[in-house]
């Protein structure tokens, strides 16, 4: 007798029906790959993994774990990795990779998993190019939702100021599309109040018209550090909108694919892009070439689809595991000295990268249709990356991490950039994002949306009893 009719089908039976996709359970063929993501320090032990394939997929997941009392983490790429998503259900995006351009309305709408790589070689045939950050291996999504600053930013503004439009599963399963006047409230607020929300299946942003820079980098040696630091502080209150500039220490690691010049030294990194003419460009980059002899010069006109060479950040997985990101209020001599003496060429510290990058300019203002992205009101925002060093990655990392932002706290504003904020995942940090009005507004919307709490990893915005405003 046949009882296969009998046999009563499972709920997770019922989730790998609706979902195009792969719904995997740890043990499982491709569960350890698809959990995986760019920060090798943070590995997720996930419940449940739904590979997404399309938007339905996204929707199925949310529906199905809130009906199991599963919190909900999701992830494309995993360079945002903050958190582990232990006993969660993760949502991996990374294979919607849809891109679909509208040269007259130069605009992309863009799927969940696409990088921006994704983006920038779907657009270049029309001569047009998306705001991106300075790796474009990095998934398009979480990066505007947290505000977005790239290489270009002093000119055209926080990426998050350049959507139209996001499509989004909130905590009830309900698929929305929303813009400026389609519930513009969660519109406000998923565009720099990240991912506390829902998750995102698609988003639709403004194209530039542009083919090309004048960017790049140029190198000096540790002897140059202190006079090159100095001259960067002068040089750079002078620089119109049409520049975006950043400085960073770096302590780059003896490997082969890096320049000869750079292999296991300590040098001071310039970045420099300009939105113009060439003569322009390499009229306003002049005085800081005067500076000292680059041991590396690497300015010059370059497609857009070259702008990773502005920063070459790694395109290889590898493990962060120290971050810290705050505003400075101003760049000043005393500034630079405290920098220079806990992180420069004479400091023997386990740090990889001490950064710099000049906000103000568009950054500085608030869009036509206004969002949620705090951190307008600084001048510098400084990043810290402790160097992936295994044996130190628990005491002196950290450590040294510590020392660099107490160093910069006399000129702190108290605030900090959302994507810039590492593991700083306590409610009291996580709130310093954001101005208190705004931070009100938007633990009000997360009541709304997301009112049994499933979106709980990472950056999300904190409910208003976990904090107060004090820093």
């Amino acid at each position: 007798m046949d009882n296969t009719m009998n046999t009563p089908i499972s709920p997770l039976d019922v989730l790998r029906g609706e979902v195009a996709g792969a719904v995997l359970a740890p043990g499982e063929a491709g569960f350890e790959e698809e959990a995986a993501g760019f920060n090798l320090a943070v590995r997720h032990r996930p419940a449940l993994i739904v590979a997404a394939a399309r938007a339905e997929d996204v929707a199925a997941a949310v529906r199905y774990a809130r009906a199991h009392g599963l919190p909900v983490a999701v992830q494309a790429t995993g360079h945002g990795a903050v958190q582990a998503a232990d006993g969660a259900l993760l949502v991996s995006t990374r294979a919607m990779r849809d891109v679909g351009v509208d040269p007259t309305g130069r605009t992309a709408t863009v799927a969940a998993g696409c990088v921006w790589s994704d983006v920038i070689a779907a657009a270049a045939p029309y001569g047009l190019a998306p705001l991106c950050g300075a790796a474009t291996g990095v998934g398009v999504v979480g990066f505007t939702l947290g505000g977005g600053i790239g290489p270009i930013s002093r000119t055209f503004g926080f990426a998050a100021d350049h959507v139209r439009r996001i499509t989004v599963v909130t905590g009830d399963g309900v698929t929305r599309t929303v813009d400026a006047a389609t519930e513009p409230d969660l519109f406000w607020a998923l565009r720099g109040g990240k991912g506390g929300f829902g998750v995102v299946t698609s988003i639709t942003v403004d194209l530039l018209p542009l083919t090309q820079l004048y960017a790049g980098g140029l190198y000096y040696a540790a002897e140059d550090a202190a006079p090159v630091l100095h001259a960067y502080r002068e040089w750079a209150a002078t620089l119109p909108e049409s520049v975006t500039t950043s400085v960073a220490m770096l302590r780059l690691p003896p490997l082969p694919e890096l320049p000869p010049q750079l292999r296991g030294r300590f040098t001071v990194h310039l970045r420099f892009a300009h939105v113009g003419a060439a003569q322009e460009g390499e009229a306003l980059l002049a005085p800081m070439r005067a500076v000292a002899e680059p041991v590396l010069d690497a300015v010059g006109t370059i497609p857009y689809a070259a702008v990773d060479s502005i920063h070459r950040d790694p395109v290889d997985p590898l493990p962060v595991t120290a971050e810290h990101g705050m505003l400075l209020r101003d760049l000043t001599a005393e500034t630079v000295d405290a920098l220079l003496a806990a992180a420069g060429p004479q400091a023997q510290v386990p740090l990889a990268m001490v950064e710099l990058r000049q906000l103000g300019g568009a950054l500085a203002r608030e869009p036509k249709e206004p969002n949620a992205v705090g951190g307008r009101d600084g001048a510098f925002s400084l990043l810290v990356l402790g160097a992936p060093v295994p044996e130190l990655m628990e005491t002196a990392v950290p450590a040294a991490v510590r020392a660099v932002a107490d160093a910069a706290a006399p000129w702190w504003t108290g605030g900090a950039l959302l994507n810039f904020q590492g593991g700083a995942l306590a409610p009291q940090r996580i709130a310093r994002v954001w101005q208190e009005e705004t931070l009100v507004r938007l633990s009000r919307l997360r009541d709304v949306y997301d009112p049994a709490d499933l979106f709980r990893f990472g950056h999300v915005v904190p409910r208003l009893p976990q904090v107060t405003r004090s820093h």
